[in-house]
């Protein structure tokens, strides 16, 4: 018997961030990076242009996270059958992924200016540097309050934290210009904002794909898991299992069960301590299983790919 689940994606952090409070956000950073492209033509500055390019892409990253998050909110349909949640996880990687390719932008100038230094003004720098430093922090602030249980708000907080260090590193620079003359240090911060930009993006990037690509979620240990639907009463074996991720929070879980005894009363039973005990001890509480005769089931334990429900029977929520 068939039962229906709605998927909605709603964020863990949503009661703690507004969408209000994101697209305001999203607004002075947009202001932010204007100012900071004129201070960095005026100033000469590039490390003042990089993190205005890194502030453009924070903008870019608050706004593809306040539109997932809405787009994640439907409800499942039938084009969806799981739901929208996912498309938070498809915003969190192409925020992952700006945030690769403006690190190696930058790496890519700062070698040019390397071979052709320019005069940079030191004052400006640390003005609108400065400024940069107190929006970013502020940002970075409300953006934290969604940034626990989202990898979407996650990578958008990452944005604004990178950015107030880059931020605090061009102030050194300005300051260092003005003192020694030192226009080198511009250069020598560009890269470090290029490099860890490049590492943020490259630690959160794996799990991200993780998911996109229905691995097994992080948190499931898979043999354990294995080892206690085969130990349930009335389980002679399982096979064909796959679980995987529903958005970022939700887990499924697909099975057959060869069953000791073959019959309706004795599978219901079964499934009704396999739910329960996937949900317990893993937190799977969406969970598909089909009988099948040791016969019918041959030892693989995971096909190419997790397969979606086609109206076999499900749990309930």
């Amino acid at each position: 018997m068939a039962h229906s689940h709605d998927h909605t994606g709603h964020s863990h952090g949503e009661e703690n961030l507004s969408d209000r409070q994101l697209i305001l956000a999203v607004a002075i950073n947009v202001l932010l990076t204007l100012a900071q492209i004129v201070g960095g033509i005026l100033s000469g500055s590039l490390a003042l242009i990089a993190d205005a390019l890194h502030n453009f892409s924070d903008a870019a990253s608050l706004g593809l996270a306040w539109f997932a998050r809405r787009i994640g909110r439907r409800p499942a349909d039938k084009l969806m059958t799981f739901g929208y949640a996912q498309g938070e996880v498809v915003a969190a990687l192409i925020n992952l992924t700006t945030l690769l390719i403006i690190g190696f932008y930058l790496i890519v100038e700062a070698i040019n200016r390397f071979a052709a230094p320019q005069p940079v003004e030191g004052w400006t720098v640390i003005w609108v540097a400065g400024i940069a430093l107190v929006i970013d922090l502020v940002t970075a602030f409300i953006v934290y309050r969604g940034a626990h249980d989202s990898i979407n708000m996650k990578a958008a907080f990452l944005h604004n934290v990178s950015d107030a260090l880059a931020s605090i590193g061009v102030i050194v620079a300005g300051v260092l210009i003005i003192l020694y003359d030192l226009v080198v240090a511009d250069l020598i911060i560009t890269l470090i904002i290029a490099a860890y930009v490049i590492w943020q993006g490259a630690t959160l990037l794996p799990r991200t794909v993780r998911l996109l690509m229905g691995a097994v979620p992080d948190e499931v240990e898979f043999d354990q898991m294995v080892e206690n639907l085969r130990a349930l009463g009335g389980v002679q074996d399982i096979h064909h299992v796959h679980v995987w991720n529903l958005g970022e929070h939700h887990r499924a879980l697909e099975a057959h069960l060869t069953l000791v005894d073959y019959s309706q009363t004795a599978f219901e039973g079964v499934k009704r301590r396999a739910r329960a005990m996937l949900e317990k001890d893993f937190g799977i509480a969406h969970a598909t299983f089909e009988p099948c005769l040791a016969t019918d089931c041959d030892d693989a334990l995971i096909p190419a790919h997790p397969a979606p429900n086609n109206g076999k029977d499900t749990a309930g929520d």
